[in-house]
């Protein structure tokens, strides 16, 4: 595996701090200095953001630790969608696979090994379309795997060959025509939720710019996986109000204990129910919203019953 390591392409706009504790947390990763990391500086978006963008371009020119660092600074602002598209698609190529992070992510010092030695062992599996180091669900206590398979991806520290990167529909028209097929948009909802359908829509409308809602309803309409962690190697610390597609979000605080530890149990693929069960119910906010209602329905009943509150 070390003499094969993938690149890792790491995407940088106008975080000082947050690309700071990126990159040192990936420093201390057991193969940093065996990979070739490669820094994309997107342009500043307007006049107010042209200090802290250099700023952070003055940064990324002082690191070292990596068996070679190639910093490429766009010259406008390109925006994040673009930025990874066209970046992925010029190295991925070089090297047949990637490794990619953005500026507000926290990597356990096991992340590369991890995503390299999936890489390697998932390589000729088909139904496996990419890698993710960040996993966020409760799994049963019998299961003992490394892994587990889902069809919904990851954006928060990712990997993939070539092939598969190579293959996906950017077209907007693909899923606008996904998009009215009711019929198959009841399929897929069965199987990552609606939550991303309704990322879908906002997408279609204008309302945000996503090139991961294509990239996975693409892999879902393929009917391919994504491998996870059991447990993470990824934490996000961009959920502070300071990202241009983040806003302050209490749900992901870093709060999450790193995996350090590695079982080396990588089983061959295969589609596991209960673990598509697990993901529905995590991604699908109309049934979460559901069982909050009758929750509380029932909770009011009891209380107005026994006299806790008025009727």
């Amino acid at each position: 595996m070390r003499n094969n390591l993938a690149p890792v392409c790491l995407f940088v706009y106008n975080r000082l701090i947050h690309t700071k504790k990126t990159i040192e947390s990936l420093k201390k990763n057991t193969l940093s200095s065996e990979s070739e990391l490669f820094i994309f500086s997107d342009g500043p978006k307007n006049e107010g953001a042209i200090k802290a963008v250099q700023e952070v371009r003055d940064y990324i020119k002082s690191i070292e630790g990596f068996k070679k660092i190639t910093i490429i600074n766009a010259e406008v602002n390109k925006g994040l969608a673009f930025s990874i598209i066209e970046g992925v698609k010029k190295t991925i190529n070089s090297f047949g696979k990637i490794i990619v992070l953005e500026d507000d992510l926290i990597t356990s010092p096991l992340f590369l090994t991890f995503m390299n030695k999936s890489l390697d062992f998932y390589e000729n599996e088909d139904k496996v379309f990419t890698i993710s180091g960040y996993s966020n669900i409760e799994l049963p206590n019998k299961f003992k795997d490394e892994v587990y398979f889902a069809h919904i991806s990851s954006t928060w520290g990712w990997a993939t060959w070539a092939k598969e990167w190579n293959s996906i529909n950017w077209e907007n028209e693909y899923i606008f025509k996904i998009s009215k097929d009711k019929k198959l948009l009841k399929q897929i909802k069965r199987k990552i939720g609606s939550e991303r359908i309704r990322m879908l829509k906002y997408q279609l409308a204008g309302r945000i710019n996503s090139w991961a809602v294509k990239r996975l309803f693409y892999q879902v309409m393929e009917n391919k996986f994504t491998v996870f962690p059991v447990k993470t190697f990824i934490n996000n610390i961009g959920h502070d109000g300071s990202g241009v597609h983040c806003s302050a979000n209490g749900n992901f605080d870093v709060s999450n204990e790193l995996s350090t530890s590695s079982s080396g149990v990588y089983p061959n693929f295969r589609e596991d129910s209960e673990i598509n069960r697990i993901i529905y119910t995590k991604n699908n906010f109309i049934f979460i919203g559901k069982v909050y209602s009758v929750a509380v329905n029932r909770l009011m009943f009891y209380m107005k019953k026994n006299g806790i509150i008025k009727k």
